[in-house]
């Protein structure tokens, strides 16, 4: 298989698994939902950021070993499951907001005035979702493992992995944009603790999943 066969069937691969719904696909909606756009970009970037994590883990050989030694598997797995939870916690307390009909104003208002976390907090955050993701980092090794070639040089795979940081910012960020455009913004005002709860509900659902697994 030449080099540009292998990258238009990592590049599709990797598609499919960054656009299917994940604690990345949530956290990124409740960052829209509860803060603004601002905050879900730089929550967009620390995922990306996340994506170098495991391409590293994978360059090098660490993620074979992770992958191997089932009690540092298993304490990730623990790891990661125990901060879905506690996002997961933040978002099942969402409440409903007034029943007042908010103009326009008023909403920009109350999202000025709502405290929103710094650009590093929402940074952090994206890293730690995508980073802990233990499934991730398995896709990741597999990734490396099956369809990158033995023989392909580093350098080859350094741009692999490269597109993989680019195309998964570039695909969060797209969605940060999308879901605070002001028609989309205005209806998850209203019905947004709606959706909080709802991705609070699917990184809960990922947690215990994590640790059924792990059990199994």
């Amino acid at each position: 298989m030449s080099y540009l066969e292998q990258f238009f069937l990592i590049a599709g691969v990797h598609f499919l698994a960054v656009a299917s719904p994940g604690p990345d696909f949530a956290i990124i909606i409740k960052q829209s939902v509860r803060y603004n756009r601002r905050i879900a970009i730089y929550t967009s970037l620390g995922i990306a950021a996340g994506i170098i994590l495991h391409v590293t883990y994978s360059l090098v050989g660490i993620g074979l070993i992770i992958a191997s030694d089932e009690r540092l598997l298993t304490g990730l797995k623990y790891l990661a499951a125990a901060y879905f939870c506690y996002i997961a916690w933040h978002g099942l307390r969402a409440k409903k907001p007034s029943q007042q009909k908010l103009d326009s104003q008023e909403s920009q208002k109350l999202a000025q005035n709502e405290l929103l976390p710094s650009a590093k907090k929402a940074f952090l955050t994206g890293f730690l979702i995508n980073g802990l993701n233990i499934k991730a980092t398995l896709f990741f090794v597999s990734l490396f493992s099956v369809v990158v070639a033995p023989q392909t040089p580093i350098d080859i795979k350094m741009i692999y992995g490269f597109y993989m940081v680019i195309a998964t910012g570039a695909w969060f960020i797209f969605l940060s944009f999308l879901l605070t455009q002001e028609k989309v913004r205005s209806l998850l005002q209203v019905k947004g603790y709606l959706v909080d709860r709802l991705m609070g509900a699917v990184l809960l659902l990922l947690a215990i999943q994590l640790v059924i697994s792990d059990l199994n």
